[in-house]
């Protein structure tokens, strides 16, 4: 229990305290005028590998996989701890100022696309990949891709949060996202249980939105310790889905794409073509 009680109007008079305290603030817009680069692919990508950031690079590296040149592009590395995503050409293509945010140089005219769902859909329908075009398959698809989209924040912004990142653990806090996490995780379970992947027999873009939040969670790979913390192990189908997926080379190369923290080996903060994951791959092999 805490004597805190809130005010009749809530006012911005002190930092917030926890990991990104810095960056957080009440107020949209840019902070600083910086342009963002340009490189030689119609597709520009500008993220950093947090979940939402690998589910694009995952398509993207996918869509590759399956030949489609048009899927080439350049990835700029956004250091949200830095404030990049406050720069004033960040907030051109992006007015929420999250990653990751995509720009479409393929056409007459550019277009911009935020938000990971929105990028996800976009490239599918694009390429005419990863989403079914005929009902009901389409429809299920779409309703996995809106759960996460929905369902992440109580994850990340929510346990995430309070057991990771609060400057104080807050019991009532951690345990009310707890609950909800597993939740969440025996209602993919129970889902997994039916189908080989969330949409169906096919792997789609609702795996490649989940599978970074929550296949990471059932991989250890998510807030410290918490893996033992919610007893991920429990969750059988979600073990064998989050093990079929993190094996697909698309995936390796994509979890690697605008990374800039963890194992050395695994970062390459910036892609522009194939060659960059061959020369990274050389370099680990030459330190080792």
């Amino acid at each position: 229990m805490t004597d805190y009680t809130p005010p009749k109007v809530w006012t911005w008079n002190k930092p917030s305290g926890g990991a990104f305290a810095s960056i957080n603030r009440p107020i949209a817009g840019p902070t600083h005028d910086k342009e963002l680069p340009v490189g030689k692919h119609p597709l520009q990508l500008y993220s950093l590998a947090t979940p939402n950031g690998v589910k694009v690079t995952v398509m993207l590296e996918e869509l590759l996989a399956r030949g489609h040149k048009g899927a080439e592009y350049d990835a700029w590395l956004i250091r949200i701890n830095d404030g990049d995503q406050f720069g004033s050409g960040f907030v051109e293509v992006n007015p929420n100022s999250k990653i990751p945010a995509l720009m479409d140089r393929s056409g007459k005219t550019p277009v911009r696309i935020f938000e990971s769902g929105s990028i996800l859909v976009y490239l599918a329908e694009k390429f005419g990949e990863f989403l079914p075009t005929e009902q009901p398959a389409r429809a299920e698809v779409l309703s996995w891709l809106f759960w996460q989209m929905g369902s992440a924040p109580y994850l990340g912004g929510g346990f995430g949060h309070f057991y990771a990142y609060a400057p104080e653990k807050f019991e009532y806090a951690i345990d009310r996202f707890s609950m909800e996490v597993k939740r969440q995780m025996d209602v993919l379970d129970r889902r997994l249980a039916e189908t080989e992947y969330l949409g169906g027999k096919d792997y789609s873009i609702a795996d490649m939105a989940v599978w970074p939040w929550y296949g990471g969670l059932a991989l250890g790979r998510m807030y410290n310790d918490s893996a033992e913390f919610l007893s991920v192990q429990e969750y059988k189908h979600v073990q064998r889905w989050a093990n079929a997926i993190d094996a697909r080379p698309a995936v390796k190369r994509g979890r690697m794409v605008n990374r800039a923290f963890g194992e050395p080996a695994m970062q390459l903060h910036e892609r522009h073509d194939a060659g960059d994951f061959e020369t990274k791959t050389q370099d680990r092999l030459a330190a080792e």
